[in-house]
């Protein structure tokens, strides 16, 4: 532990409660601070592609734009040339009425991850005003007492110490048929894959696993998650839809209530919960992630296509593992994580702080709006020899706070709790396709060397063929 986790903070609040204050400890021993033209810049190149594409749920014109545009990789090469000029920061921002950080340093990384929820709570304002559209109960959004119970409530129905989920048997059969039914529907249009019938397909794997099998088809209940969604993407911009709020969480509710068998809508039943667990409001952040795991999987057949010897090692591990009720698949869990790595689904991290904090070169302010841009740390080429080439040997072993800061699913004590759940699903999907067919990308060419920034996701497209 460095010097400045034992030095002194004042005050303790909940988040939001000191946005636009600051003590006299942080009014006198200030942090960087960018000046207003460096911060619009700032603002410009990081924030705004990143909120354009849709924080809570892509929009996939807007993607395709960035990608045209290579607006990813200016955002990294701009948060390069920040961190040259600042050094380790953090990096306060000027913004009229709001306390914001941007973080530069690998080591602040991983003290503001493992330093959640107190001081960094994941609570962070602008995070509350978007989920508060479909979940105001999450865990993501709750403190204190409340957050408790419910990331514990979130943490035994994902299972989320454990690679396998202690339900993978009955997951393992959804996956195997939802993939096959996949194949078929690719065969009658011959042989050509595209992400509308992919995300169908791995959607009917989602809402069986969490909800039940009662629901493979309800498609209603997606789109009505999508459109919440997608009001969240303009958080206190738009005024929240209460009667589609109530609605999803009342049929949510009654998936809870039903718990059909080999669900963990089931499982999660089953648990002992506290007075403010509030259990409807934390599956709709499930099916929410299980968004972006859908697009990181069909980013990951791309990867394996454009990589047939890591194909080859895939398929062999894919064969070894067929006699298992639910493979590891190292690799294939890997490349999933290089997959978010190299085109992270959660580019911007954020936290709050509850109080002044310490940091080497000044205190930052109570309320401040700490951003950590994931992309800048995963796609460093100046510390990274691998951050533009495809590489899951990096995931051979857990990453621990003496390697740089790899975080496709955040870090520290919030970490994803699904995470190994995500990686089970995919992965085993993945498996069905790949060992059944041949995999050539048509919609774009990737150089193995040097990947590029942003892979829309939208509008790649395979052709699959008998082994």
């Amino acid at each position: 532990m460095s010097p400045e986790h034992n030095r002194p903070t004042t005050g303790s609040m909940r988040p939001g409660e000191a946005a636009h204050s600051a003590s006299a400890t942080a009014v006198h021993n200030p942090l960087p601070h960018a000046n207003p033209l460096e911060t619009l810049i700032i603002l410009s190149e990081v924030e705004l592609p990143t909120i354009a594409k849709g924080p809570i749920i892509r929009r996939p014109k807007v993607v395709g734009v960035v990608e045209r545009l290579g607006l990813e990789a200016r955002a990294v090469k701009r948060m390069q040339k920040v961190s040259e000029k600042y050094g380790k920061g953090p990096l306060m921002l000027s913004i009229p009425g709001m306390n914001m950080a941007t973080v530069l340093d690998p080591e602040h990384v991983h003290r503001i991850l493992e330093e959640s929820p107190e001081p960094f709570a994941p609570a962070e304002m602008l995070k509350r005003n978007a989920l508060t559209h479909f979940e105001p109960k999450s865990s993501l959004i709750s403190h204190g007492g409340e957050r408790t119970q419910r990331r514990k409530l979130n943490e035994q129905a994902l299972d989320h110490g454990h690679p396998i989920h202690r339900m993978a048997e009955s997951f393992m059969p959804v996956v195997e048929q939802e993939a096959a039914e996949l194949l078929k529907t690719v065969d009658a249009q011959g042989g050509v894959l595209a992400y509308p019938d992919f995300l169908d397909a791995w959607f009917k794997v989602v809402r069986r696993v969490v909800l039940g099998e009662s629901y493979r088809d309800d498609k209603q209940l997606t789109e009505l998650t999508e459109k919440l969604r997608a009001d969240g993407n303009w958080a206190f911009f738009k005024p929240v839809d209460k009667t589609g709020r109530e609605s999803l969480l009342q049929q949510i509710k009654a998936a809870l209530d039903e718990g059909e068998s080999g669900s963990i809508a089931a499982f999660m039943s089953s648990l002992d919960m506290g007075s403010e667990s509030s259990p409807e409001n934390q599956i709709p952040q499930w099916l929410f992630a299980f968004d972006p795991a859908g697009m990181a999987s069909f980013r990951t057949l791309a990867l394996l296509a454009s990589h047939p010897d890591r194909l080859d090692a895939a398929r062999l591990q894919i064969a070894q593992g067929q006699e298992e009720k639910a493979p590891m698949l190292p690799l294939l869990r890997a490349s999933v994580l290089e997959s978010l790595r190299l085109w992270a689904t959660t580019p911007m991290i954020l936290r709050e702080t509850t109080r002044d904090v310490e940091f080497e070169h000044g205190v930052m302010p109570a309320g401040t709006t700490v951003l950590i841009f994931a992309p800048f740390f995963h796609r460093d080429e100046r510390h990274l020899d691998f951050a533009h080439r495809f590489a899951p040997e990096v995931w051979d072993k857990p990453r621990t706070r003496a390697d740089w800061p790899l975080v496709p699913f955040s870090g520290g004590t919030a970490i994803c709790p699904g995470r190994h759940l995500v990686l089970l699903l995919t992965s085993n999907f993945l498996a069905q396709i790949l060992g059944q067919r041949d995999v050539e990308l048509t919609s774009h060419t990737l150089e193995p060397g040097n990947l590029p920034a942003l892979l829309n996701n939208f509008t790649l497209e395979f052709e699959l063929s008998a082994l």
